[in-house]
């Protein structure tokens, strides 16, 4: 437990670890409302207990990382899962660590009795939550560790239970999504609790004596009380109060008496629950006084709520007096003090705090960006990639996980949003945004406030926003920055798909067995100075074109040496360059363009010229350098570049391998006559082989949700196409983003039989710790059936 986030603490930029509850919470606080004191445990707390649940049961041993797709309309199925998830989790040991700081921490209230709140936050691409009502419920305990422990459990568990796993599924959430923290806060008698509900025609408040449990436990009908804003005027409604809820046998003597039995109570350790005397219950449970204060908050926090909010409220009972104090607040967009907020897709992870630079047409390419900005553009293409290395954030209205935008955020460790409808329109240059790729989400900054301040110097310092924000050309700190000795070994091979020269510093300690793909068309936009290469060799430079590029690729040789590098040769279409003065000449409207090795027939002399550098790099010494063809669509295309891969004199070299891409869906039926022809080792490319599977253009944000890598039609596709590489006696390898966006399917890979997988530098990690569970999964069920 690195950390408990404080109320009067909590940053903009925390929101993903304390959850929606908490952060509201602390915004109100943070502007000095009367709210309870806590802190927050955080999401990434439940994250790592789950990871270390050392479970034998291979459904709770992936939590962190599996979808659990249930048939949910399967009720006993439901039940039966669910029944295991919480049994799992309730018996398992919280770190005695985190239980201490908890403790401690907690001492300070001097109280006797916490509440845990569970505050949830649901990440990037998801819909919004609606009527989540009774799906997660306060947990109460004793201010003692052994209770803090177990309570924090139960609290936990909860998004485990049938009705939450149902609701995950049917809102289309996953549960690696699923961000869930813990609120703690002191529990201390209250004289009445209650609801005031605010909107445009009136204000309501409900109000019971005691704690507000009775409310939530819907086992007293509140008193209500209607305001009528315009006159002012509050009509009452007796309510049916019979019992109420206190910490200690003291707690509400003067209006009720214990009950004999504390059936009823929640945690009998903690609350104990009474019987309202019946001179009480013929009263209301606000009198003047009290009443009059909520109604002075609620006027208050119209300011800074607007006209509709739902807050909690309490009246606590303290020693010679009273305080009013909210519990909760339900106004979530106005609860953000001077914030704008534009949803996205979240594409590349982290947060910055950064000034924006909006271009409106992305045709108009500048040829240099200040550096530090955040770009929001309609959409990015490939050639933007030498001005990308000097923002820091990127902001697109078009495209997917999938699009060079998100790819190219990615690989440069740059904060992104896609698929921002409107943002061009929405956003001006000059204004502060809060970018957060965790969440897809976009917040406008205004004010002066000191948060804003700090934000502003950790921005100029390059900090860009706190511990787990992304600087421009830095990996993601949450990867490994050098060889893991704790992790455990694989037999899969775990390959980077890269294509910067700049990064192999930095990867090249990572635990992975070499490049399995070293995007050519990236790599070289470094170096081509605007132009296309064609107008490099028209224009009698192609001596000089040959030489930077065969550096280039010798750059990642001998980084990675004796490892092997899989150099993908060039795969462009002509709207991937509008800005190059010779384009390739196919229509800009065509999705696919002649792209891969179909343009190389059309024009061998650039493919002749990429093989030219290789042999190049052979000539230097460097023999781990092999060739992935992309785009295949004919046996005919394989054997033309094969030809020319034989006349450059590349197989003299014995380690040499001719590799294709897999994307292409004709290759499900032609694979044995490709492997007739001479291809080594296959890899799955299930960007390109998704949407042609599927019929959706990946570069279509708003069809994130039909463009699923997990489809039956894709998984099925790639289960034939390793089982046929398995026959053919060849290597099989994937390097599309579908197992780092989804870990899960790690497991179908490794079962059917996968050679290697290829991800992007910030996946590395968790990919290799997902391959890890996969083989001991299979090593676990073998043993057990060699058991019977």
């Amino acid at each position: 437990m690195d950390k408990l986030y404080w109320l009067n603490q909590i940053k903009l930029q925390d929101r993903a670890k304390v959850g929606d509850k908490a952060f509201y919470l602390s915004r109100i606080m943070q502007r000095g409302y009367p709210v309870v004191p806590g802190f927050v445990v955080s999401a990434e707390n439940l994250l790592q207990f789950l990871e270390n649940l050392n479970s034998s049961e291979s459904l709770v041993a992936d939590l962190p990382h599996s979808s659990l797709h249930l048939d949910v309309t399967n009720w006993r199925q439901l039940q039966q899962v669910a029944g295991r998830l919480r049994q799992e989790i309730l018996t398992a040991t919280v770190p005695q660590q985190w239980v201490s700081t908890i403790f401690q921490a907690a001492k300070e209230w001097q109280t006797s009795c916490l509440i845990l709140r569970p505050t949830l936050a649901v990440s990037t691409g998801t819909p919004s939550m609606k009527n989540i009502s009774g799906l997660l419920e306060s947990v109460f305990c004793r201010c003692e560790p052994e209770a803090i422990a177990f309570a924090l459990k139960r609290t936990w568990s909860q998004i485990f239970r049938a009705r939450s796993l149902l609701y995950w599924q049917r809102a289309g959430i996953n549960l690696q999504q699923i961000n869930l923290a813990v609120l703690v806060q002191p529990v201390e008698n209250a004289i009445a609790s209650g609801l005031l509900t605010a909107n445009s025609s009136g204000w309501e408040i409900e109000a019971t004596l005691g704690l507000g449990i009775a409310i939530a436990l819907g086992e007293v009908q509140p008193d209500v009380y209607y305001i009528q804003q315009a006159t002012g005027a509050v009509e009452q409604q007796l309510g049916n109060k019979i019992l109420a809820y206190g910490v200690d046998d003291a707690a509400l003597e003067a209006f009720s008496q214990p009950m004999p039995n504390s059936a009823l109570t929640p945690d009998h350790t903690c609350l104990n629950t009474y019987v309202i005397q019946e001179a009480q219950q013929q009263q209301y449970a606000l009198q003047e006084e009290y009443l009059q204060q909520i109604i002075g908050l609620g006027t208050q926090l119209v300011s800074e709520l607007g006209k509709t909010f739902t807050i909690k409220w309490t009246i606590a009972q303290q020693t010679t007096s009273s305080k009013l104090y909210i519990t909760q607040v339900s106004s979530p967009q106005s609860a953000i003090p001077h914030g704008h907020f534009i949803r996205g897709l979240g594409a590349a992870r982290g947060r910055v705090v950064a000034t924006a630079l909006v271009i409106n047409n992305s045709q108009q390419k500048p040829e240099q960006l200040p550096k530090g900005v955040i770009l929001v553009v309609p959409t990015i293409t490939p050639d933007w990639l030498p001005l990308l290395h000097q923002v820091a954030g990127i902001v697109t209205e078009q495209g997917g996980l999938t699009s060079h935008a998100a790819i190219l955020a990615r690989e440069l460790s740059i904060t992104a949003v896609v698929n921002a409808t409107s943002a061009t329109t929405l956003i001006q240059t000059g204004e502060r945004l809060l970018l957060d790729g965790d969440r897809g989400e976009i917040y406008r900054i205004t004010g002066n406030s000191k948060e804003e301040m700090e934000r502003g110097r950790e921005q100029e310092s390059g900090k860009l926003g706190g511990e787990n924000s992304i600087s421009p050309n830095h990996l993601n700190p949450k990867a490994p920055q050098s060889p893991v000795s704790h992790l455990p070994m694989i037999a899969t091979q775990l390959l980077v798909n890269l294509s910067q020269s700049s990064l192999i510093e930095e990867v090249q300690s990572f635990p992975v067995d070499g490049v399995g793909l070293l995007r050519s068309e990236l790599m070289v936009l470094n170096i081509l100075d605007g132009q296309h290469p064609n107008s490099w060799i028209l224009g009698g430079r192609q001596a000089e074109l040959l030489e930077l590029w065969s550096e280039q690729i010798m750059e990642f040789a001998r980084g990675f040496a004796p490892r092997p590098v899989f150099y993908r040769s060039l795969d462009w279409r002509s709207q991937d360059l509008p800005s190059f003065s010779d384009s390739l000449e196919s229509s800009s409207q065509s999705m696919l363009g002649e792209r891969g090795t179909f343009s190389y027939l059309r024009n061998p002399a650039l493919f002749e010229l990429e093989l030219q550098a290789l042999a190049n790099v052979q000539q230097a010494g460097y023999n781990n350098v092999n060739l992935l063809l992309p785009f295949v669509r004919t046996v005919e295309e394989f054997i033309f570049c094969r030809r020319k891969v034989e006349q450059a004199l590349l197989t003299e070299v014995s380690q040499f391998q001719l590799w294709m891409m897999a994307e292409v869906p004709s290759v499900l039926f032609l694979l044995p006559e490709y492997v007739k022809a001479g291809a080594a080792g296959i890899s799955i490319g299930t960007n390109d082989l998704t949407q042609l599977l599927l019929g959706v253009d990946r570069e279509q944000g708003q069809l994130a949700k039909v463009f699923n890598e997990r489809h039956p039609a894709v998984m099925s596709a790639i289960a034939q196409l390793i089982q046929m590489a398995k026959s053919a006696g060849i290597p099989c390898s994937i390097c599309g983003q579908a197992p780092a966006l989804y870990p899960e399917i790690i497991d179908k890979l490794v079962e059917w039989g996968i050679t290697s997988i290829s991800v992007e530098p910030e996946a590395v990690e968790r990919t290799y710790r997902a391959i890890a569970r996969a083989e001991q999964r299979l090593i676990l069920a073998a043993a057990r059936h060699d058991l019977k």
